[in-house]
């Protein structure tokens, strides 16, 4: 049998105390002290030791819990595991015993009629209001957790959804709940936000070239699908976009799953200052973009489980660095000088090596003509 905790994580609703089951009602009174926020410790009774959580609650966390002796419970919005402090504590260590409440995008769904397969929920609780861009997709219905509505707002209008229905629901399961046009009043800061998306399709792979501020310096759309297939994503992995010019391969490789990491390593201010700018654009917020030249750069970055290197590859000791974390391995090459490198490699290691030449139709006189691309060699590599 589990050996209890004594951490204790409490789901509660908008309906407070009133809406605990008897065994969460039971684990909040036998602890010795119940943290959480201000509203949610008002509803419980009167007799309990409580302590507000402070704001910003991150950076004294640790040290709050440590202070306590014997039962702590916390008090966490819902369902603790959905966008929860429960996720928080968990992965820094803490053994947990978890009560849930039903979340709010679970009564959401109630109020809109909708499934949970057909609904995509996205949290925007201490993250970035990007996020949502990447979800977005014709008749797609998306729950947004946290956030206002004037930030939504405006990405919807900027990524060209602003003719999407938008519903805010508050303080659902409370006495006061609501539910209203979310495009005609700012609503409380208890909302989750539905989205009956109408806009334009974009895939999550395979973007056209013009989805991407570039100053010339992309994996265009054919070899970065190509490198793509040869990277392999699998959802939770982490590559490394090395001499990432645009982004363009970190960016469609977070798209992928919204567990996807990256990190692009791009030596040129202005361009790692673009590759935040696509990424935030394109939905993937979180790419970890890192300014400075490989192989330097690379030292303090986690293990990846792939990377793509398409720039510095001429730079002593960049591939190298690469093969030693035994990841899956793509690498372009336009000069004689990267391609030997690449044939060195390939007959070093083995993988795969090819050249891959693109040809576009465009008019030529009267007619239509072929015009090459630069050829790239591609060395692949597990």
């Amino acid at each position: 049998m589990r050996e209890e905790s004594r951490l204790t994580v409490v789901g509660i609703g908008a309906d407070g105390w009133a809406g605990l089951t008897p065994a969460a009602r039971d684990a909040v009174r036998r602890a010795d002290v119940v943290l959480g926020a201000e509203r949610q410790l008002k509803s419980l009774p009167e007799d309990l030791r409580t302590r507000t959580w402070p704001s910003p609650l991150l950076p004294a966390l640790d040290e709050i819990l440590a202070e306590q002796t014997g039962r702590v419970c916390v008090l966490a919005s819902g369902d603790p595991y959905l966008s929860g402090i429960a996720t928080t504590l968990r992965d820094r260590g803490y053994a947990l015993d978890v009560h849930p409440a039903v979340s709010s995008a679970t009564l959401a769904r109630a109020r809109l009629g909708w499934s949970f397969e057909e609904t995509e929920v996205v949290t925007v609780v201490g993250r970035a209001v990007h996020r949502v861009a990447r979800a977005l997709a014709p008749n797609r219905k998306l729950l947004v957790l946290g956030g206002s509505a004037a930030e939504l707002r405006e990405l919807l209008k900027a990524r060209g959804y602003g003719d999407s229905a938008l519903t805010a629901l508050e303080n659902l399961g409370a006495d006061d709940e609501r539910i209203s046009d979310g495009w005609a009043h700012d609503p409380g800061p208890l909302t989750v936000f539905a989205v009956l998306c109408n806009g334009p399709g974009l895939p999550l792979i395979g973007l056209p070239d013009n989805a991407f501020e570039h100053d010339g310096q992309l994996t265009k759309r054919d070899l970065r699908a190509s490198a793509l297939a040869r990277l392999a994503p699998n959802p939770g992995e982490l590559l490394w976009d090395v001499g990432a010019g645009a982004g363009s391969v970190g960016i469609e490789w977070s798209r992928a799953h919204p567990l996807n990491r990256a990190v692009a390593i791009e030596r040129d201010p202005a361009r790692a200052e673009r590759i935040q700018r696509n990424a935030n654009t394109l939905g993937v917020p979180e790419l970890q973009v890192v300014t400075g030249p490989a192989p330097e750069a690379l030292t303090e970055l986690p293990r990846p489980d792939a990377i793509f290197i398409g720039g510095g590859l001429t730079v002593p000791g960049v591939l190298d660095r690469c093969v030693e974390t035994d990841a899956r391995i793509v690498a372009h090459g336009v000069t004689l000088e990267a391609e030997q490198i690449l044939a060195a490699a390939y007959a070093r290691h083995g993988g795969e090596l090819q050249r891959i030449s693109v040809e576009h139709a465009k008019p030529l006189g009267g007619f239509t003509g072929w015009t090459p691309s630069r050829a790239v060699t591609q060395w692949s590599w597990k």
